[in-house]
């Protein structure tokens, strides 16, 4: 049922802020303002009929409550500054005020649960707006192009920050993100330009591509260990930032994550397996980096151009690494592979021309699925030399454009899992690594604060290695060994 909320069918009062009226015609003026329709007793308004600066929506009229703010019902109302919503209100409906290019300042009351999409667009007066306390969902641009908005303060009650939310709200200094918060949507805050301080509650699961793209005040930002995924581009162009805290529960890292961001160190937790395309591209002043222990692959371009990083070691897990993936490394001069590592992209370490040497710790890895010798671009033809473990296979007399050398070693290597190191056929067992055609003595003793050691197993190192099994293991409590040469 549609109807004007008129007093009288010929006579229509509209509230102006110059005029005096009494209470009783205040009443029936402010009726006159809107048009609206009813369901099961209660009423939604659906548009505004007057042309003044200030509108105050009813508790209730005609003996009903006003429970909702329907679609678009005040919808390019240009001249409206103020809006008096009553806590009757439980729900907003979509572009419900976009956009009142006028209107300056809002307060949603604890009784609204819901907020549409682009519920507030393109207010680009608003200044002041508080966000009740029981408001579970803040649609998809709901604030998008709120250009003079300073701050905001999202409740706890709200679950879901929706895509665009606050995108381009050049104005925006501050936010804080409630602990409700589980999911910060694509571009929420996109090309808040202002955006220097943000507190991301401890409930977020996940940051959505674009997220604080272009946010180029923003200097740091603490990621709480609740986040699982970081979307493509979320921090891309932050120009300002500088710090990062990288949650323990993060496992992904989406592509262009933090390009173009001013990161000076970077820790990537354990939980964290794949590094995403350009993840930390033209990080100019990135000067560290530590990979967790289960990172799986490091995508094309990640390091890009960061050309601050001197030393770097990648780990046992690692199995990919992307082509171009710490191109333009300029003062990268101390490089170790880990021995998980299968296959590298062309130019991975291209263009580094400060690193002379590179040790793999594992077989020859190929380069783009191709015998790694017969490619000429990983380190794009610097003058350098690979090292390789003594015992490790696969290798030619160059690789990736270099020329290769066993490593050597002073002293003897124990070589990790993927070398036997464990108990395998009922047997302890692990791979000796050393100098070529040498002999050595590992040695056993059962207390190391009175140790006495006892020769237990001669071995001559056959192409640098050797491998030790143990069957009297299961006779000892504890056993510790050690290796010297013959």
């Amino acid at each position: 049922m549609n109807m004007n909320l008129e007093s009288t069918p010929v006579r229509r009062a509209i509230f102006r802020p110059a005029v005096l009226v009494s209470s009783v015609l205040l009443a029936a003026s402010a009726q006159a303002q809107f048009t609206f329709v009813t369901n099961n007793g209660a009423i939604t308004i659906t548009g505004y009929n007057a042309f003044g600066y200030n509108a105050i929506i009813p508790a209730s009229t005609n003996g009903w409550p006003v429970t909702a703010i329907g679609n678009k019902a005040f919808c390019g109302c240009d001249s409206l500054t103020n809006v008096t919503i009553p806590t009757s209100v439980t729900s907003i409906g979509s572009s419900a005020f976009g956009p009142c290019s006028d209107l300056r300042s809002l307060a949603i009351p604890d009784s609204v649960t819901n907020m549409g999409a682009s519920v507030f667009w393109g207010c680009s007066s608003l200044t002041n707006v508080v966000i009740g306390t029981n408001v579970t969902c803040i649609g998809s641009n709901a604030f998008y192009g709120c250009g003079s908005l300073p701050n905001v303060t999202i409740p706890n009650s709200v679950t879901n920050l929706g895509d665009s939310a606050f995108s381009g709200c050049l104005s925006l200094t501050n936010v804080a993100i409630g602990n409700g918060v589980t999911s910060i949507g694509n571009g929420a805050f996109y090309q808040c330009g202002r955006l220097a301080n943000v507190t991301i509650g401890s409930s977020a699961r996940s940051i959505g591509t674009n997220a604080f793209y272009n946010c180029y005040l923003l200097k740091s930002v603490s990621i709480p260990n609740s986040v699982i995924s970081i979307g493509d581009s979320a921090f891309y162009d932050c120009g300002s930032l500088t710090n990062v805290a990288l949650s323990n529960g993060l496992t992904s890292i989406g592509n262009y994550a933090f390009q173009e961001s001013s990161l000076l160190a970077v820790a990537i937790p354990d939980s964290v397996t794949n590094i995403g395309t350009s993840a930390f591209e033209c990080c100019l002043g990135l000067s560290n980096v530590s990979f967790g222990s289960n990172v799986v692959s490091i995508g094309n371009d990640a390091f890009y151009s960061a050309f601050s990083l001197t030393s770097l070691a990648i780990p046992d897990s690692v199995i990919s690494i992307g082509a171009c993936a710490f191109c333009n490394g300029w003062h990268l001069t101390n490089l170790t592979i880990g021995n998980g590592v299968t296959n590298i992209g062309e130019g991975a370490f291209g263009d580094c021309t400060n690193l002379r040497t590179a040790l793999f710790q594992g077989n020859a890895p190929t380069v783009n699925g191709s015998v790694g010798s017969a490619d000429s671009t990983v380190f794009s033809g610097e003058p350098g030399t690979v090292y390789y473990v003594p015992g490790t296979t696969g290798w030619a007399s160059t690789f990736g454009g270099w020329p290769t050398a066993p490593l050597y070693q002073p002293n003897p290597l124990i070589l990790g899992n993927s070398y036997g190191l464990g108990v395998s056929g009922n047997q302890f067992n692990f791979t000796v690594c050393w100098g070529t055609n040498v002999s050595v003595v590992v040695e056993a003793c059962t207390n190391l604060a009175n140790p006495v050691w006892t020769p237990v197993a001669t071995n001559a190192l056959t192409n640098g290695v050797a491998t030790f099994a143990d069957p009297q293991w299961t006779n000892y409590p504890t056993r510790f060994y050690r290796v010297r040469s013959q």
